[in-house]
């Protein structure tokens, strides 16, 4: 049988309107969004005239409304199963650029507590929000805790010691400015969870030290440098052997988790994640402020410590 082209305009068209839901990445929408094509689509739509016999079709306009989905080069995208995350931040902060991010791609949203105010980061959750509504599309927003900062002291010199490779360095309680050998670690519980062998990465690990000794009573750390570099004011220290006896929630974490919770985040980015303690403690956090009938955001928990593999720690996490 002879299938004519307008018999194909209708296939063709059909074929593009049957899928027309896209299930809600945001935990917040619970609803299925129903989305409908235009432009060049529209050119297609076919209605039956007296000539139908004839195969005679006549285009219509579709009286349609604006969504993001009503450009077909973005059908395709509702589709994917990997979601793309934006962070924001000064380059970003307007409704224009927000919504040429979503336009682009962008599925999730995420928000740094480690820098700005609270205040700001409603003003963003709000265009976001504005977004969503013009295209009628879920977005997901992300508040990322900053977590806990563990750092060196400050030098004698402001610009820092450059270490060598092979030497000794100290690291302690002592109050006094550093050197080319020792330097002040204010964080006791990094010198009594670190054991002989265990590595500490300084500046996002350019340089890093090996713990060789260990003071009396947990009072400094005798290190050896075996990738040298320089090493000054305020530098992160990582430990990625050591569990610490810490919590991953500071004092300013804590805040920033009862104002995401207040104003209506759908994900809570946790770091400096050791053990499922961790998820049970920012779980029950989550519980005493979230207000009622409100939505309960998810917990994304950061995987950053060797610890998290240590038997099932990892499933329990999860």
């Amino acid at each position: 049988m002879k299938i004519s082209p307008a018999c194909t305009k209708v296939v063709a068209l059909l074929s593009v309107l049957g899928g027309n839901s896209v299930n809600a990445f945001s935990p917040s929408k619970t609803s299925t969004i129903h989305i409908s094509r235009s432009s060049a689509l529209a050119s297609t739509t076919v209605e039956p005239t007296a000539a139908a016999t004839e195969d005679v079709v006549t285009s219509k306009p579709l009286e349609q409304k604006s969504t993001v989905a009503a450009i077909p080069k973005f059908a395709q995208r509702w589709r994917k199963r990997t979601k793309q995350l934006a962070t924001l931040g000064p380059a970003s902060d307007t409704f224009e650029m927000i919504e040429t991010l979503f336009l682009a791609g962008a599925d999730i949203f995420r928000l740094n507590f480690s820098h700005g105010s609270q205040e700001q980061k409603l003003d963003l959750l709000r265009m976001i929000r504005e977004v969503e509504e013009k295209y009628s599309h879920p977005i997901a927003v992300l508040g990322d805790l900053q977590g806990p900062k563990l750092r060196v002291g400050e030098f004698s010199n402001p610009n820092g010691e450059a270490l060598e490779q092979g030497q000794l360095f100290r690291l302690d309680l002592d109050e006094a400015l550093g050197d080319s050998t020792r330097v002040m670690l204010p964080h006791p519980e990094i010198i009594a969870a670190s054991e002989i062998d265990h590595v500490l990465l300084v500046d996002d690990g350019k340089v890093k030290l090996t713990v060789v000794g260990k003071g009396d009573k947990d009072q400094h750390l005798d290190c050896r440098v075996d990738v040298p570099g320089k090493i000054s004011n305020r530098k992160g220290v990582n430990t990625p052997d050591s569990v610490l006896d810490i919590s991953p929630l500071t004092p300013k974490d804590r805040s920033d988790l009862e104002y995401m919770v207040g104003i209506g985040v759908d994900w809570i980015a946790l770091s400096f994640v050791q053990q499922p303690s961790d998820i049970d403690e920012i779980q029950a956090l989550i519980t005493q402020h979230l207000p009622e009938g409100a939505f309960r955001p998810a917990v994304m928990a950061k995987i950053e410590k060797p610890s998290c593999f240590v038997g099932d720690n990892l499933e329990n996490i999860v």
